[in-house]
């Protein structure tokens, strides 16, 4: 009987998204696994079938740390604006995850319309945030949402590659700016 394997499947994705968050997922491999856990290759294999199986399973892992996020954010007076924050924090905090999964290539060029739902699986909660907390039909929180979403992920792009740094009070100020002149669109009937 051969022996059992010390380190369960959670504990090798956990090892797996801690590579993630430091180096990238490109660096994560059997070897690396191995060496966080201190083991042979052989758990994770016993586990996956092959190392694109694991990082699938990171992704997922690494959606649920950008959930705990977009949770906090919900939470906060103005959640719409407590979201774009939290966005950007995590950029801060996590670059590599934040690249792993807004920045990275996709197979096909998605249109403007349809980017959100498919990058951010809390795009319906964030979307709600707006109709509620706002009073717009769903519609117009759609276009509110798209083009904060442009502009929240350039200041978090900047933020996670390293370009520029923003204090909290600098991005409170922006994002409320850019968000009262598209409002003021909005109640002018621009779109």
């Amino acid at each position: 009987m051969p022996p059992k394997p010390k380190f369960g499947k959670a504990e090798i994705i956990n090892a797996g998204l801690t590579i993630a968050k430091n180096e990238g997922l490109d660096q994560v491999t059997a070897r690396s696994i191995a060496k966080t856990l201190g083991s042979s290759v052989c758990p994770v294999f016993s586990y996956f079938d092959n190392m694109e199986h694991l990082k699938n399973e990171i992704v997922v892992a690494a959606k649920a740390e950008y959930k705990k996020y977009v949770k906090k954010g919900l939470c906060e007076d103005v959640a719409f604006k407590g979201v774009g924050k939290q966005y950007i924090l995590f950029a801060v905090q996590e670059p590599k995850l934040f690249r792993l999964l807004f920045m990275s290539e996709k197979e096909s060029v998605p249109n403007l319309s349809s980017i959100l739902p498919e990058i951010d699986e809390s795009y319906e909660q964030i979307l709600n945030s707006i109709v509620d907390g706002y009073g717009f039909s769903t519609e117009k929180a759609e276009w509110l949402y798209k083009h904060l979403w442009i502009y929240t992920h350039g200041i978090a792009t900047l933020c996670a590659t390293k370009m520029c740094r923003f204090t909290d009070d600098e991005i409170s100020k922006m994002m409320t700016e850019v968000c009262k002149s598209l409002i003021v669109t909005l109640m002018r009937g621009d779109i």
